[in-house]
């Protein structure tokens, strides 16, 4: 029997509940690592720290880039630019600085 359509919309309005709740829990989760690792007192363009971001999570799944709807999801940047490595914490400082 095929459902009616208010269940199926019934259906899609908790899964968009749960979507949003889920969305919320990640983004507190980033959002507390970004601030232990010092993000909040940095001045920086948010297309900027959307860039940063979206090397990251590329970093972590292994090289694969994700559509983000942007044409260049690297800010800007083609494949031949380098792009310089930002270090927190303990192995923040030179070797002779110990």
């Amino acid at each position: 029997m095929k459902k009616p359509s208010s269940k199926i919309r019934e259906e899609i309005a908790k899964l968009q509940d749960q979507l949003r709740a889920a969305e919320t829990r990640e983004a507190e989760r980033i959002g507390r690592i970004a601030l232990r690792a010092g993000i909040g007192e940095i001045e920086v363009d948010e297309a900027e720290l959307q860039a940063a971001f979206e090397e990251i999570a590329g970093r972590f799944r292994g090289g694969k880039e994700v559509a983000t709807g942007r044409k260049n999801p690297s800010g800007g940047r083609t494949g031949g630019e380098a792009t310089s490595t930002l270090t927190y914490g303990a192995g923040a400082g030179s070797a002779d600085e110990a």
